[in-house]
C-alpha cells in the first residue's frame, strides 16, 4: 500500500518563505480547495492519503515533503535552513514513526525534501539556499549502510532541485537545464533521460510519479505535451494558489510504501 502523507495549508499560507519569486496575495480558502483536490487525485492514483492536523501557525506547514526523506529502510528527517519552518518537523516524524526507523540530519547541515531526487539506489542532492553540502556528507554517511549513493547537483536560480527537474520513470526525468546541472546526474546514471521543459514554462519541471501515472500542475500544458509525446500517462491539478508561494505538485505529500 503506497501512503501519502499531506497538510492543509495554513490560512497564514501568505506569509511563506519565497526565494525567487516575487510576494503576491493567496486566496487562503483557494488554497485549500485546491490543495483537497490535490489529495483526491493522490487517492486516484492508488495513495492512502493521510492527513496530519492544519496548523495555522505555520505558513509553509503544507509542504510537508521538505521534512522527511522516505526511502524503504529508514526515514531521514531533515533540518531547515529556514528558521520560521523547524516547528513542522515534530509532527512528521512522529507520523512516519509508525512506518519507518529515523536517522536526522543535525546542524551545522542543512537540508529539504524538495532538493533529494531518487532515482533507484542514487539519490541527488540540489545545492541550493535550503541545502548545504554539509547535508550531502551527512545524508551519505547516514545511507551508506543501506547501499545508496549520495551525489551534488549544483542548482542556480531555483528553489530546489525538484522545482526544475522530476522524475516521470526508469531512467526519465524531465528538466529545466538553465537551473540544473544535468552533468552531475549523467556522471552518477549514464543512462538517464531528459524532456526539456518548454521554454515558456520554466516552472514546468515538478511533476510527480505515482505508479505509472504522472501528476502534473495545470500551468504547463506546452511542457506536458512534450511528456505525453514519450507515451507517458499524465494527469493533471490545478495547484496555483500553491505555485504562489514557490511550490509544485511534489511539495505537498510524502509518498512511500507503508511496509519497508
Amino acid at each position: 500500500m503506497r501512503i501519502a502523507l499531506t497538510r492543509p495549508p495554513s490560512r497564514r499560507l501568505g506569509e511563506c518563505e519565497l526565494t525567487h519569486l516575487p510576494r503576491t496575495p493567496i486566496d487562503a480558502d483557494l488554497a485549500r480547495e485546491q490543495h483537497r483536490g490535490y489529495c483526491v487525485a493522490l487517492g486516484r492514483l492508488g495513495c492512502d492519503v493521510r492527513e496530519l492536523p492544519a496548523t495555522s501557525d505555520l505558513p509553509d506547514g503544507v509542504f510537508v515533503e521538505d521534512r522527511a526523506i522516505v526511502l524503504d529502510e529508514v526515514a531521514v528527517i531533515t533540518r531547515s535552513a529556514a528558521i520560521s519552518r523547524r516547528d513542522e518537523t515534530p509532527s512528521v516524524e512522529a507520523a512516519l514513526r509508525a512506518y519507518r526507523p529515523i536517522e536526522h540530519i543535525t546542524a551545522p547541515a542543512t537540508l529539504d525534501g524538495g532538493d533529494v531526487l531518487r532515482l533507484g539506489r542514487a539519490l541527488f542532492v540540489g545545492l541550493t539556499p535550503r541545502t548545504n553540502t554539509e547535508a550531502v556528507t551527512q545524508l551519505r554517511e547516514r545511507l551508506a549502510p543501506h547501499g545508496y549513493t549520495v551525489c551534488a547537483v549544483p542548482v542556480h536560480g531555483s528553489l530546489h532541485l525538484k522545482s526544475g527537474c522530476s522524475v516521470l520513470g526508469p531512467d526519465l526525468l524531465v528538466v529545466n537545464r538553465d537551473w540544473i546541472d544535468v552533468d552531475a546526474i549523467l556522471a552518477t546514471v549514464a543512462s538517464v533521460r531528459f524532456v526539456a521543459v518548454d521554454p515558456r514554462e520554466p516552472r514546468g519541471g515538478n511533476h510527480l510519479l505515482l505508479g505509472d501515472t504522472v501528476l502534473a500542475p495545470t500551468s504547463c500544458p506546452r511542457t506536458v505535451e512534450r511528456i505525453r509525446e514519450l507515451g507517458v500517462t499524465v494527469e493533471t491539478v490545478d495547484v496555483s494558489e500553491l505555485e504562489k508561494a514557490e511550490a509544485g505538485v511534489t511539495c505537498s505529500s510524502l509518498v512511500f510504501s507503508a511496509t519497508s
